[in-house]
């Protein structure tokens, strides 16, 4: 089995049933590439899942960002325009599927914010097409709009230039976004480590169970052999005694 293959078949899996099946291949294989494959987190999960069972779903919203990034690129704010409801029922459907997939233990936002990354950056609508994807997506940079705000055609008219108050308070909304983005980056690789953890904390658990549970029927075990070789003995000695 080499590692595509093995990535495969784990991501189909639910998170509690992730590290265990990864650790049982990194013994049957030895491949130890295998055990880098990262635990979904659930919304990942949720996301692979809509990717296998309802893929239509999936590629309308891709084939939307698509779009979107060529008419971005070349300041096509009609184009841009015609899409946004496109997108917007795109992203709401498969945001449902996942909600669904995940019993509604999701948080919509961060959920919303993997999709629109997926729409928006093309490395995103790369992981989510793998169906491996391991913790929310999140975008730093201009998200497309109906009008490009850095790719406006210059008109004849003259524009009115905006209030230097309006300016500062969009750099200031831009610095916010930007740092918002920033720690949102971080969160799903986050969540994956801290889901990990309390995972790897309940395998030891489970084992110290199981070997207290063994140390306990040992114990009982060693009680009644000792009970019975101390009453083997004695009735040992007593005929013995009496062939003296």
């Amino acid at each position: 089995m080499n590692l595509d293959e093995a990535a495969r078949q784990l991501y189909t899996l639910s998170p509690g049933e992730f590290t265990a099946a990864r650790n049982r291949l990194v013994k049957e294989t030895g491949d130890k590439e295998i055990g880098r494959l990262r635990k979904p987190t659930v919304l990942a999960w949720a996301v692979n899942q809509v990717v296998r069972s309802h893929p239509d779903e999936v590629a309308e919203l891709l084939t939307v960002g698509e779009e979107m990034r060529a008419a971005w690129a070349t300041g096509d704010g009609d184009a841009l325009a015609a899409l946004a409801p496109r997108r917007a029922a795109a992203v709401s459907k498969v945001s449902r599927l996942a909600l669904k997939v995940a019993s509604g233990k999701l948080a919509p936002a961060e959920l919303e914010q993997t999709l629109d990354a997926a729409v928006i950056d093309a490395d995103a609508a790369a992981q989510v097409r793998s169906g491996r994807l391991a913790g929310a997506l999140s975008y730093s940079g201009f998200v497309p709009t109906a009008v490009p705000p850095s790719s406006v055609r210059p008109s004849s008219a003259r524009k009115k230039q905006p209030p230097a108050e309006s300016t500062e308070r969009a750099e200031a909304v831009a610095a916010a976004r930007k740092r918002h983005a920033e720690w949102a980056g971080q969160l799903g690789p986050a969540v994956a480590e801290r889901d990990e953890a309390i995972e790897a904390v309940a395998e030891a658990e489970r084992a110290l169970t199981e070997a207290r549970k063994r140390a306990s029927a040992a114990e009982r075990r060693y009680e009644v052999v000792r009970r019975e070789e101390t009453k083997a003995r004695q009735a040992l000695d007593a005929e013995q005694a009496k062939g003296g």
